[in-house]
């Protein structure tokens, strides 16, 4: 891990993944490097990491609930979130509003939430969840408010990194 944004030391922010119990994630520039290929016919491929898929895995075996909510409605999302074994929202305008109606179903408090984020469309919900993680190559304006800040960028193992980062922390709860 990088840095810790909010001025946390490291045995502060392991306290706050340890809390985590559901990891919501951006899929653009979070499980991708941001870039996308256009085929000619309109298909779309992105690049992403094979590590996550351990890490995730990993995850679902300790009990973190992990989704993907993102403002785009994309076939190339909803299929690496199936392979994945992801829970998959598309086509949210308003991420927050559409969290909360998430955690108000799932009965899960704020506090216990993660999210990982990496551009603007993010930061109401970092700024209200319990905490706040983005990729090293996020925008300024979400870096500032990240409890966490990955020492991997979008689409190259910040995933995994994060997995591991919450499955150390929780090896240590006693």
């Amino acid at each position: 891990m990088r840095e810790s944004r909010r001025g946390l030391d490291g045995s502060a922010l392991e306290q706050l993944l340890r809390k985590i119990r559901l990891i919501v994630f951006d899929f653009d520039g979070v499980f991708t490097d941001n870039r996308v290929l256009v085929g000619e016919d309109g298909s779309e491929y992105v690049f992403c990491s094979r590590a996550d898929g351990l890490g995730l895995a990993t995850l679902r075996q300790r009990g973190i609930d992990c989704m993907v909510l993102s403002t785009e409605t994309n076939p190339v999302v909803a299929k690496r979130c199936e392979k994945l074994k992801l829970e998959c929202f598309q086509g949210c305008a308003d991420k927050w509003k559409f969290l909360r109606g998430i955690l108000q179903n799932k009965k899960i408090d704020l506090s216990y939430v993660g999210y990982v984020g990496n551009d603007i469309n993010d930061l109401s919900c970092m700024e209200n969840v319990g905490v706040a993680i983005c990729v090293a190559d996020a925008a300024p304006e979400i870096k500032a408010v990240a409890h966490l800040v990955t020492s991997r960028r979008g689409g190259e193992g910040a995933v995994r990194e994060i997995c591991d980062l919450v499955i150390r922390a929780k090896n240590t709860e006693n």
